[in-house]
């Protein structure tokens, strides 16, 4: 008799599904679940479209005749496509001082994210796995530096930069965004490797690799999505930046940002050179996000599920 019942209570426990599961939810529990769940894409596709308004709207005027922008809103456009045309750009491609900002922009921009992925991975390895005095100390400090606002080193860095030459210099403009991307990329690199097996890193030194081999061929390769996505972050910031640019770079070939800026203030209602401008300045920071999405989204979602 107990050994039926022990059966009995076996195969209830197996047949009746547990508490809050699909099966004993009402339908109307399930209903509100599957409505829950439209309702929170539909909320985030209007989101995500309501966000790239701007964008097309700058999109749209950049394609619209001088004469058209003045009369109307880019949303008039859809009463009429066929008056869209591509002249703007080509008056763009014609005006050297927004061709020659862009390449002044790259000049800038490579250099300056190149550095700091290199640097930073140098001594983000070092804090990380290499025993020297102070180490601890030293990271500290490095911590320490991401709360010093750039403003504060404008003038002392303007007068070290005017006492050796580097003023109004695309070399200055580099070292500068250079020097303040150092203190997050190390930060950011440090506790990424050091997540990295120490039995890992001790099987290779058992098979003879040194530090540099062991640097380029194991930690390099497991840390491409933190140093991708240091690369995004660091390219955008120096992309996008106005503030140093303005201050430091060459006023004859300054950065698009700078460029987009003396164009308003000479010209006011040039919308046709600022249409187009601005909207291949953004472009070429989109193309590298996407181009390193899955890394950088990697790198975001490191370390995040154990």
């Amino acid at each position: 008799m107990s050994s039926s019942a022990t059966r009995t209570r076996a195969r209830t426990a197996v047949t009746t599904p547990p508490a809050g599961s699909p099966a004993t939810r009402t339908f109307a529990a399930r209903a509100a679940a599957r409505a829950a769940g439209g309702a929170v894409r539909v909320f985030l596709v209007l989101a995500g479209l309501f966000w790239l308004l701007p964008t097309v709207g700058l999109l749209l005027s950049s394609l619209r005749s001088p004469s058209d922008i003045a009369a109307s809103g880019w949303w008039q456009v859809f009463t009429a496509p066929a008056r869209l045309t591509t002249e703007n750009y080509t008056h763009l491609l014609a005006n050297e001082t927004i061709t020659g900002s862009l390449l002044s922009t790259v000049l800038i921009t490579v250099p300056a994210t190149l550095l700091v992925l290199v640097i930073g991975s140098f001594a983000g390895y070092a804090f990380a796995w290499l025993e020297f005095p102070g180490r601890d100390w030293w990271f500290l400090g490095v911590v320490a530096l991401l709360v010093v606002p750039v403003q504060v080193a404008l003038v002392p860095v303007s007068k070290l930069f005017g006492a050796v030459g580097l003023f109004e210099t695309t070399l200055g403009v580099v070292l500068f965004h250079t020097a303040f991307g150092l203190p997050f990329a190390i930060f950011l690199l440090r506790n990424f490797f050091a997540e990295i097996p120490r039995e890992l890193l001790e099987a290779a030194r058992l098979d003879g690799a040194s530090e540099i081999r062991l640097f380029t061929r194991v930690v390099l390769p497991l840390g491409g999505p933190a140093i991708a996505s240091l690369g995004i972050f660091q390219f955008l910031w120096v992309w996008n930046d106005m503030l140093i640019a303005l201050i430091f770079a060459d006023s004859q070939s300054p950065p698009i940002t700078v460029a987009l800026q003396q164009q308003v203030r000479q010209f006011g209602n040039n919308v046709d050179v600022l249409a187009p401008g601005a909207f291949v300045s953004m472009v070429v920071p989109l193309v590298v996000f996407f181009a390193f999405q899955r890394q950088f989204t990697s790198g975001v979602m490191a370390g995040a599920v154990k």
